[in-house]
């Protein structure tokens, strides 16, 4: 009995701790940020579902227009990753049902709209199933090097604008990144012994 009470204790602390350090890191980035660059990321947060969308999408239409089936492959291996990513991410944000910040906390600035629940990032996701799977399609560093610095500034402008915890970005990042090489390893697993010509 004195374990699980010293079991429960460890994990409310742990957790309320947490909470504390998420609480103040977006505090020292919403609160005190610059409003100066609230218009630039506004236009990067918008930016996230309209680049995932059209991160697959071209590289299929590309495919389909250059009659390359190993780039089609690559775009239907892209959407499979941003479906899973998808969701992931909707199972954990209803599953949790973790409030905003700007509704749990009135210090909180939020400078864009946001409805559904907090936990993960579903933009971050969306950053980061992109980039991760247009990398591992193509893996030049020239297109990992843009892709990533976009989806980590995809997942600050979250921060920056008072809608997502620090926690929220992070795992939304892993969901994103996870979702990518989930992905990969099905697209060689149904692939494999179809190559392409």
């Amino acid at each position: 009995m004195r374990l699980i009470v010293v079991c429960f204790l460890s994990f409310v602390f742990a957790t309320s701790s947490a909470q504390n350090v998420d609480i103040d890191w977006l505090q020292a980035v919403n609160v005190h940020r610059n409003t100066t660059f609230d218009p630039a990321f506004s236009a990067i947060t918008n930016s996230a579902t309209v680049v995932s969308v059209l991160c697959p999408a071209g590289v299929f239409g590309v495919g389909v227009l250059a009659k390359d089936s190993l780039l089609k492959r690559k775009g239907l291996y892209i959407a499979g990753s941003m479906a899973i990513s998808a969701t992931t991410t909707l199972a954990l944000k209803y599953g949790i049902n973790r409030s905003r910040p700007f509704d749990t906390y009135a210090f909180i600035d939020q400078q864009t709209d946001a409805v559904s629940p907090s936990f993960p990032s579903g933009h971050t996701s969306n950053a980061f199933v992109a980039a991760t799977s247009m990398t591992i399609a193509f893996p030049k560093w020239y297109v990992a090097a843009p892709a990533f610095a976009w989806a980590s500034a995809v997942g600050y402008s979250r921060m920056h604008l008072g809608v997502h915890y620090p926690s929220d970005v992070l795992v939304g990042a892993a969901v994103g990144a996870g979702s990518a090489w989930l992905g990969h390893w099905l697209n060689q697993r149904i692939f494999q012994a179809k190559p392409a010509r």
